[in-house]
């Protein structure tokens, strides 16, 4: 049960800061925004707040920014609709309602449309009850009433697709933006709770009988050269020691505010047919409490597991890594529970890696992915004009369909790594 809290909250709260990034910047541009939706499938929770309704579906695979003008949302009344329509002192329509009982409304104005354009010139015009051609403007903010159900008009220069394309590519690429940004702050919060690493080359503890105790090392010991080479960081005693196997080094530690020499073997180990080398000490960093080393810190980290995902993902194209080796839903949830087992931190750090991935994926720019969007602005502002918007969305539904299949594969090689 903890690990499905913790398995939801986190991917919950990626998706969010997620979807987050759209909301924001599409509200900023100047877009219409028509549901704000965490997970995907049927509707369990929805509330309206202003010009959109926010909600909870089902399934926690995902989650979606709907604005207006995407996805065939254009309102359109077809010549011949017998409509009811609501209009204020000024003879403004404020609502049109139609395909419903409207004689339990018996204060409409009823209308058989001629012709209406609810996104440009905002106006529609037909006969009413006296076969009189009549023409109203409508508000830019007309409510269109179909079945009980209310929709917010959307006047052109409120849809995504009549902004720049910078405005546009913002607005997309401002998703994975939100989920580097949710890593760093997530990084920031453990430097500040838990202290910043200095990384400072003290040794934690010496392992019986292995090459470091045998030369006379001891707990505390802060190693301050090795051959000569100044050791700064715990990181470079590792590379070093790391790259000796089978050879003797002269080790200089500072103990008791004297410098003492210590020469040991290296010992050599082998593992996935490369040879390192290991001395037998084992090392917690330690932690400095300092607000603006947090940040220093957050942003550090957030760095540097970014090139380390890149780094992951040539592998992926050079073939080093197969399909194999890729996780889904399952494979995160399983992670999650032995993740959890070593507490809160590791939990949030696996959270703040999860975040940065999530990122990374979603600017490839693949079909369906925000990078593929990305990819299609970049041709329309070499091209000066946009590409057409049905060949865009053909492309787009090919690329969700092949990412559905990867997403089917990936699940079941899970299934059969975990339960089989």
């Amino acid at each position: 049960m903890q690990t499905a809290i913790a398995f939801i909250f986190i991917f919950g709260s990626l998706v969010f800061f997620h979807e987050l990034g759209h909301f924001l910047f599409a509200k900023r541009a100047g877009i219409m925004v028509r549901e704000f939706a965490i997970g995907m499938g049927p509707k369990i929770y929805g509330k309206t707040h202003g010009e959109t309704i926010y909600t909870i579906r089902l399934l926690p695979i995902g989650g979606y920014v709907r604005m207006a003008g995407e996805d065939m949302d254009d309102s359109e009344l077809q010549p011949g609709y017998r409509v009811g329509l609501i209009v204020n002192e000024d003879n403004i329509v404020k609502k049109i309602i139609f395909n419903q009982n409207n004689k339990q409304l018996p204060d409409l104005l009823f209308l058989e449309v001629e012709r209406a354009d609810l996104v440009r010139d905002l106006f529609i015009e037909g006969y009413d009850e006296e076969e009189k051609l009549i023409r109203y403007s409508v508000s830019r903010d007309c409510l269109l009433v179909e079945n009980g159900r209310e929709t917010l008009i959307a006047p052109y220069d409120r849809q995504f697709n009549a902004k720049t394309v910078g405005q546009r590519a913002m607005t997309i690429f401002a998703g994975p933006l939100f989920n580097f940004i949710l890593a760093f702050f997530i990084y920031l919060l453990i430097g500040l709770f838990t202290g910043v690493p200095t990384y400072e080359p003290i040794i934690t503890e010496v392992v019986t009988n292995d090459p470091a105790a045998q030369a006379g090392m001891l707990a505390g010991d802060k190693v301050t050269s090795v051959d000569g080479q100044v050791v700064e960081k715990w990181q470079d005693l590792a590379a070093i020691v790391q790259k000796r196997p089978g050879q003797t080094i002269d080790v200089t530690v500072e103990r008791g505010g004297q410098l003492v020499n210590l020469n040991m073997m290296v010992k050599e180990i082998e593992q996935d047919g490369q040879k390192y080398g290991q001395i037998g000490v084992r090392y917690e960093s330690p932690r400095e409490f300092n607000p603006l080393k947090a940040v220093v810190f957050g942003a550090q980290e957030t760095y540097n597991m970014t090139k380390k995902i890149f780094e992951l993902l040539g592998m992926l194209i050079t073939g080093k890594f197969t399909i194999d080796a890729l996780s889904g839903p399952v494979g995160i949830y399983k992670a999650t529970e032995q993740v959890a087992q070593y507490g809160f931190v590791n939990l949030m750090n696996w959270a703040a890696m999860l975040s940065i991935n999530l990122g990374i994926m979603n600017l490839l720019p693949l079909p369906a992915l925000d990078g593929g969007r990305l990819l299609f602005f970049g041709f329309e502002a070499l091209r000066g004009k946009p590409i057409d918007r049905q060949k865009e969305g053909i492309v787009h539904f090919v690329g969700i369909v092949l990412l559905m299949i990867l997403m089917v594969v990936v699940t079941w090689n899970d299934i059969q790594r975990f339960f089989f």
